[in-house]
């Protein structure tokens, strides 16, 4: 995986005006630039300063070492007359000029609000110039291109670089695919060669080492890839986060506590989560749990929960989505970065920076916020959708492993077979003729009962029961359907099933059919299982035990068998399904 690091990290790599051309430049308008700052602090005070005594104050990060001051923008000739006068009042310094803003990166002031785009209406301080008097405006200073360099002055320049800014240059090279060593800003042969490799592509003689200019151009194409992110600084008191969000792509939508979230706002499919609530480490834990059953958080991808903080990185087809949080002082902080799969490059980047500025600050999301209007529903986790399987079936253990005995509609087309939302699950035998299938899980299951086989014949309309899910997920344990065994044999006449009278769910196919002392008659096949048929919603087929356990034993399955005929109260006979009874899940 590529290194990367944040443009917090690039300061004092080259002067600052080899950015000129930066991806974040401003087309309309201009701005009076009053003051340059070589910190973020100094600049964010300097700005707060200026704003409580002028209006259109902004911050922009101008490249290198250096964070910007301006007032703006304005049309070319407001722009002129704030510069007059406010610099013959003494209010800006003298320095002062105008510039167009093609230098402007990121905004830091004001804090989490948009750039403004159109030219602002002269300031009230700003009086009427007297046309008689006005001297004319000092012209801007041009820019001055950086003059190249021989390949003795380009080393010398190269040594006033920190190991920081050497390995920043490595990486840069590594993302332009020259090269594929360790960055440790020690430039050996395979640097020189990267370097000349880039030189030559790029039309420049191959020295193998960069000039001042070309360090200039290799970090320009290297943040070109942010174009159109507009990655701006946000401070939310409400979450109690600050950190850069690409503002270009995604907008402020709700708060649905634990999240604050942003929606997108182009065709680029993207998302941004924070996450702030008041908790322990038995809620750091529930979240990290929660969060990979949301939709937008694929199911393949690394993670790790450690005792403080977990990340979550899901790499689907359509979505490759990053969450990360952790626990400081009984507050859990974080956020989660939901992207397009095939958009890997500016992907990366995006989250660097949003890793590399994310800090904690003052509050924690109210737990009792919700937005007005906010949709409610049980598919949905604080407004986001829950990932869902395909289909929910019903099944039952058999022996005291954990083996499951389900029918094969349950697992027709499923990539992964998950037993109670939490055991995966793969098939050890299947009998395409009965319609059933065993299942085994990958880790050690230690059920509360296992079924036993009815071996008697039972009598026709006596009492059964059906238990299952025919709800799929949405209660948390089986429901136990009672009704009639219609006939020991098909409608058709066939031995190997039973008929009967009972209004069952297509959840509950797979599940136990019971006699009313708890034994097991058969299993529940789909509507449809029999030749085609499409049945009354009161008639159901299930297979009958005496060929379950025929190919049980062919499969060299384990099972238990009775003979009792004992009844037991519905409660009791409704505990004990329960105990056997499985959720089985069919997920893509």
């Amino acid at each position: 995986m590529k290194k990367l690091v944040s443009r917090a990290t690039l300061t004092g790599l080259v002067l600052s005006a080899v950015l000129t051309g930066a991806v974040w430049a401003q087309d309309d308008g201009v701005w009076v630039q009053i003051e340059a700052l070589p910190t973020l602090a100094q600049a964010q005070e300097r700005a707060r300063a200026y704003a409580r005594d002028l209006p259109d104050v902004n911050g922009y990060f101008l490249g290198g070492r250096w964070y910007g001051v301006a007032l703006g923008p304005y049309t070319s000739e407001d722009a002129e007359q704030v510069l007059r006068q406010l610099r013959a009042r003494g209010v800006i310094p003298s320095d002062s000029y105008l510039v167009d803003g093609d230098r402007f990166q990121t905004q830091f002031y004001p804090i989490g609000t948009g750039a403004p785009t159109e030219p602002q209406d002269l300031p009230a301080i700003i009086t009427a110039p007297d046309t008689t008097e006005a001297a004319a405006p000092e012209p801007a200073p041009e820019p001055q291109p950086i003059p190249d360099e021989t390949v003795a002055e380009a080393r010398a320049s190269e040594a006033l670089l920190s190991r920081e800014e050497k390995e920043f240059l490595q990486i840069a090279l590594q993302w332009a695919g020259f090269y594929n060593a360790a960055i440790d800003g020690a430039y050996g042969r395979g640097t020189r060669a990267a370097m000349s490799a880039w030189q030559e592509a790029n039309g420049r003689e191959a020295t193998g080492v960069l000039t001042t200019r070309q360090r200039a151009d290799l970090i320009a194409q290297y943040n070109a890839v942010l174009a159109g992110m507009n990655l701006q600084n946000l401070r939310d008191d409400a979450t109690g986060i600050e950190m850069q969000i690409p503002t270009g792509v995604v907008e402020f939508e709700a708060y649905s506590p634990p999240f604050a979230r942003f929606a997108p706002k182009t065709e680029l499919d993207a998302t941004v989560l924070l996450i702030s609530q008041p908790g322990d480490q038995d809620r750091l834990f529930g979240l990290y749990e929660i969060l990979q059953t949301l939709e937008i958080i694929p199911p393949d991808g690394p993670r790790e929960r450690r005792n403080a903080s977990f990340t979550i990185e899901g790499i689907g087809e359509s979505r490759h989505s990053y969450v990360t949080a952790s626990l400081e002082n009984g507050e859990i902080k974080g956020f989660a970065l939901i992207w397009p799969a095939d958009d890997e490059e500016r992907r990366s980047r995006v989250l660097a920076e949003m890793e590399a500025s994310f800090s904690r600050i003052d509050g924690v999301l109210d737990p009792g916020l919700v937005s007005p209007g906010e949709e409610q529903s049980v598919d949905l986790v604080s407004g986001l959708a829950i990932r869902k399987p395909l289909k929910d079936r019903s099944g039952f253990y058999i022996d005291n492993v954990g083996t499951v005995l389900t029918s094969t509609d349950a697992i027709e087309g499923c990539g992964e077979i998950v037993l109670d939302g939490a055991h995966v699950a793969e098939v050890t035998y299947r009998d395409d003729d009965l319609g059933i299938a065993v299942l085994r899980s990958e880790d050690r299951i230690a059920p509360l009962d296992v079924a036993r086989f009815q071996t008697g014949t039972p009598r026709l309309q006596a009492e059964i029961a059906v238990a299952g899910y025919p709800y799929g997920g949405l209660l948390a344990s089986p429901a136990v359907t009672f009704g009639r065994l219609a006939d020991i044999r098909g409608l058709n006449g066939e031995e190997e099933v039973k008929r009967l009278d009972i209004m069952a769910q297509p959840g509950d196919v797979g599940g136990p059919v019971l006699d009313n002392g708890g034994a097991v008659l058969g299993m529940l096949l789909p509507k449809s299982a029999r030749g085609g048929q499409v049945l009354p919603p009161e008639v159901s087929y299930s297979v009958d035990a005496d060929q379950i356990v025929a190919a049980l034993d062919q499969a060299q399955v384990s099972y238990r068998i009775t003979d009792s005929v004992e009844a037991i109260t519905p409660e009791l006979l409704t505990r004990e399904a329960g105990d056997i009874t499985v959720l089985v899940s069919c997920w893509e």
